[in-house]
């Protein structure tokens, strides 16, 4: 029986931390950036942890 793929999409998205949890990054960074204010940027480099209910679903996405 074959093994179940990594979803290799979520996989450069998502990392998981050394607890368990899945660690992401914030959207909105990309591009069109001008119009954005210095603390609204300064805001989304950070990370932060996938909700509780969206991580039941990532985790079949990524080992």
């Amino acid at each position: 029986m074959g093994k179940m793929k990594t979803h290799r999409a979520s996989a450069k998205r998502f990392k998981r931390t050394g607890s368990g949890k899945i660690k992401r990054f914030f959207a909105y960074k990309g591009h069109l950036t001008g119009k954005k204010t210095a603390k609204r940027l300064r805001k989304l480099r950070k990370s932060s942890l996938v909700s509780k209910g969206d991580q039941k679903r990532i985790d079949h996405m990524i080992p």
